[in-house]
């Protein structure tokens, strides 16, 4: 009894295996039927949409070759090449301020003066022995040429006269410690100073610059590193006024920030009324040109899973036609391969096209 128990069990087991690997090959030969006529209904959808006599109205535009300049767009600050902070080189009081904010002065110009009474007071009363000694050299001299006295007696009159000179140059020296000069020639941009606070030397002083020599400075993103040169033709767009000038790069920095990854470019400009220091500007530089290149909006390139693509008019159909792009400038790209002079690119209604989608050229 026990052995019939053992053989029915496995049987049993066995059947129901059987059923159920039955039952999936019945179900997946179900699913694919359902995926065709799935599929099938679709490129019925699909055709009856592109033959269903929709014509959709779009704009086009004849591709020719074109020169082609390709930009680095950057905004920038224009800024003095001589930009300076005059300060004392002494420590002292405030006594006056001799210029002020906007006025132009020359260089050597002094701009303010600090107390220096103790060593006026030191020079004024070396005065009086230097006069004595002035007077005794000068009789000595006198003396010498009627062969009256001796050699050393000139030569010691003239050690003292010079050794009191010395002493009050050495003095006047100090004295113009304590007055502010320009350095160089410009516009007073800002003065930090109060008559009567206490400055010390390197703190602070009155700022010059000068409008003579400005420049524009930016600083550009590593991954152009190497594509930049001295000599580039630049634009400089001067969006406040409304107004742009032509320039070319001067410097090309070859180290870049460790914090913000980029280096520096100046372009140094021609002196004009319209320049001022700390004006906003936006630097175009032309690293690149092609003669005779196919160019498109930037925004008629399609992306897709295989790459990029346009839509061109082909008769009265829309033909999609995939692209390689190159390099983009004022909202235009470079096409590098795909299309071809002559070709109607369309501008316009080709949001929701398909390929083979009937058109109308408006």
């Amino acid at each position: 009894m026990k052995r019939l128990i053992y053989l029915i069990i496995p049987a049993m087991i066995l059947a129901s295996c059987g059923e159920k690997a039955g039952n999936k090959a019945d179900e997946l030969v179900k699913l694919k039927k359902e995926r065709a006529d799935l599929d099938a209904k679709i490129k019925t959808l699909e055709a009856g949409k592109k033959d269903n006599g929709k014509v959709t109205p779009v704009s086009v535009m004849t591709v020719q070759p074109v020169v082609f300049n390709g930009n680095i767009e950057v905004q920038s600050q224009i800024i003095g090449d001589e930009n300076v902070v005059a300060t004392s080189k002494a420590p002292g009081n405030v006594k006056s301020i001799l210029v002020k904010t906007g006025q132009k002065v020359s260089a050597g110009t002094t701009l303010a003066v600090l107390d220096a009474s103790a060593i006026e007071q030191q020079i004024a009363a070396l005065s009086p022995q230097l006069n004595l000694t002035k007077a005794l050299y000068e009789k000595q001299q006198n003396l010498w040429k009627q062969n009256i006295g001796s050699e050393v007696q000139l030569l010691s009159a003239k050690t003292n006269y010079e050794a009191v000179q010395k002493n009050i140059t050495a003095l006047q020296a100090q004295r113009d410690m304590y007055k502010i000069v320009a350095p160089i020639s410009g516009t007073v941009q800002d003065i930090t100073l109060r008559i009567g606070s206490v400055v010390s030397p390197g703190l602070n002083g009155i700022q010059i610059v000068s409008n003579d020599k400005l420049k524009a400075t930016a600083m550009i993103g590593e991954n152009y590193l190497g594509k930049l040169k001295t000599g580039d033709p630049v634009l400089i767009v001067l969006p406040n006024i409304g107004d742009s000038i032509k320039a070319t790069v001067s410097f090309v920095g070859e180290t870049v920030d460790v914090i913000s990854r980029s280096f520096k470019v100046e372009v140094m400009l021609a002196n004009s009324t319209k320049l001022h220091p700390n004006m906003s500007c936006i630097m175009k530089i032309a690293n690149y040109t092609n003669a005779s290149a196919i160019v498109v909006p930037i925004s008629v390139i399609q992306k897709t899973s295989e790459g990029q693509m346009v839509y061109v008019a082909d008769g009265n159909k829309a033909k999609s036609i995939p692209v390689t792009t190159g390099r983009t400038s004022n909202g235009n790209v470079e096409v590098l391969s795909g299309l071809n002079s002559g070709d109607k690119v369309i501008t316009a209604g080709y949001e929701e096209m398909e390929n083979g989608q009937n058109i109308s050229i408006q």
